[in-house]
């Protein structure tokens, strides 16, 4: 407890490599974390047992496979937590190809189960969604070519970053998935912005955010959909939208009672799109707090720690993979009270799905790599040597 209040003891290069993860690794992210795995294992026994009654399952089959698979990606969270930044940074590129390659391959091989949108593989046992595993691997390839960019006679990083998430972005819209697609483009944004790109550059950026998505509006029935929607003062109350905003106005400020909520026998997407609408009737407004508060805190302790990172790379890669995190939760709850149209985003580590969960686990185990205290890198140190001249 005293590491968590006054900050990590900085590690001995002689140090076991456990002892010295233990006294490096952000414990207050990874409490917050922990306890997400938690909230979400709790709404799944809330929300997921009318699913599997309709689909002639067990009771609690999906609660089961969450747990699998949640327990899964907290193995591969805390291994990646345990690489250097240069390791991480193999991994992800390597990650990358292979999932930029599986994301390719969608329109031949790919299945939409019949949601009108081709994003997975289907394995039998259960289904494969690359695109949640491109996006660490992107961050951490794209902050290195934007890093690299920044050294003597280095490459075009930053133009070839822009033109690696074009190609990103098109293969994702073909799927459709445009809110892949603007989260992508919003981690790029915020690491591109990082590195010194003019504010011209990036409003400029923004233009061509507006016209693509009034290209899509006009040639994509299910984009258009979506839109007239969110647009539609009247909500229709049988559509999942509208089964979500009643419950969330049902639930109040304490709730209506564990076990008492009525949405998760209407909405089919309650353990997974819409979770918090169930956690809003059942636990009420207190237990959304808590959950926004949770994601806040990664956050906002990710920037504070990579803020002291001299290392270009790692604060660049680490503030992509935090931006993307904490956005994909705004969206996922904005989306459930209606501030944003709906994307078909999950609540990192709430929400029920194998490739999110693991995806969800690489990311966070990246971003728990890059903000770990290292002796070296702290931004002062540079500008205390050049006051000091």
């Amino acid at each position: 407890m005293t590491e968590m209040v006054y900050g990590a003891v900085p590690a001995q290069s002689g140090d076991p490599i456990l002892p010295r993860w233990w006294r490096t690794i952000d414990k207050w992210s990874v409490s917050c974390i922990l306890i997400l795995f938690g909230i979400g294992i709790l709404l799944g026994l809330a929300a997921s047992p009318p699913l599997a009654e309709r689909n002639g399952l067990g009771y609690f089959h999906y609660v089961e496979r969450q747990l699998i698979f949640g327990v899964a990606a907290l193995i591969t969270m805390f291994a990646f937590t345990m690489m250097t930044p240069q390791m991480v940074r193999r991994l992800g590129v390597l990650g990358f190809i292979v999932a930029m390659v599986a994301v390719m391959l969608l329109p031949v091989l790919g299945t939409d189960f019949g949601k009108g949108a081709t994003r997975w593989y289907s394995l039998g046992f259960a289904s494969l969604q690359p695109s949640e595993f491109l996006k660490p691997g992107f961050v951490v390839v794209a902050a290195w070519l934007m890093a690299a960019s920044q050294e003597i006679n280095g490459p075009p990083g930053r133009a070839m970053s822009a033109g690696l998430v074009t190609v990103i972005v098109m293969f994702l819209a073909m799927q459709p998935d445009f809110g892949q697609s603007a989260l992508i483009l919003f981690g790029w944004g915020v690491m591109y912005f990082l590195a010194g790109a003019p504010i011209l550059l990036l409003v400029g950026a923004a233009g061509l955010v507006v016209l693509g998505g009034t290209f899509a509006y006009h040639n994509s029935q299910h984009f258009a959909r979506r839109i007239d929607g969110f647009l539609n003062p009247e909500v229709d109350p049988t559509t999942q939208l509208g089964y979500a905003t009643n419950a969330i106005r049902e639930g109040g400020f304490f709730g209506v009672g564990v076990g008492e909520g009525q949405v998760k026998w209407s909405l089919p997407d309650a353990h997974t799109d819409f979770i918090i609408a169930v956690a809003a009737e059942e636990y009420g407004l207190l237990l959304v707090l808590i959950i926004i508060a949770l994601y806040a805190t990664i956050v906002v302790r990710s920037f504070l720690r990579l803020i002291r990172e001299r290392n270009t790379f790692i604060r660049l890669a680490g503030s992509g993979l935090a931006a993307m995190f904490g956005v994909q939760a705004l969206i996922n709850m904005g989306v459930a009270v209606r501030l944003l149209p709906a994307k078909g985003m999950t609540l990192p580590f709430v929400s029920y799905g194998g490739s999110s969960l693991i995806a969800g686990g690489i990311a966070l185990g990246m971003l728990l790599a890059f903000t770990r205290t290292r002796p070296q890198g702290r931004m002062q140190d540079v500008f205390a040597n050049r006051q000091g001249r």
